[in-house]
This record gives C-alpha cells, sequence and structure tokens, in this order.
C-alpha cells in the first residue's frame, strides 16, 4: 500500500447537507456521510440521479464537521 493510500484510508467521514433540488427528497436523505475531500454527490432518486456540488465547509471549532453541497441537475438512468 503506498502512502496516499494510507492518508486517505484514515480520513474520517463528515456530514454532507444538501441543499436544494426536487422537494420529494427526504429531509433525512438530505444527510449524506463522505469523504471531507469530495466535491460532488450523486444521489439516485426516482429513475434518475440527482448533481449535487460542494459549496462551503461548516466550521464550528476548528475540526470540519460539515460540508454543503448545491444541485445542479438531474440525468435519467440509461435504458
Amino acid at each position: 500500500m503506498d502512502s496516499t493510500a494510507k492518508t486517505t484510508s484514515t480520513i474520517n467521514p463528515v456530514r454532507a447537507i444538501l441543499h436544494g433540488g426536487p422537494q420529494s427528497i427526504p429531509n433525512e436523505t438530505r444527510v449524506q456521510l463522505v469523504s471531507p475531500l469530495d466535491e460532488k454527490i450523486k444521489l439516485p432518486h426516482y429513475g434518475g440521479y440527482e448533481h449535487f456540488e460542494r459549496i462551503a465547509a461548516i466550521d464550528t471549532s476548528g475540526i470540519l464537521e460539515e460540508i454543503a453541497f448545491h444541485w445542479t441537475m438531474r440525468t435519467e438512468l440509461a435504458e
């Protein structure tokens, strides 16, 4: 295992808060656990995917706890 793999495997997940998109996305689904390095989230939803991009990190005590993502687009599943 190289040093890069060791470094990324020790990163603790943080909460991602998903803003925007369809109102049919349940509130409990709008909170996801992700790597603090993630820039995008693709959420399966009603036969397609809702895409979210990182907009900001919420830092309350010097420790990254939550990351805000905003909705950018929807794509449909291919048949």
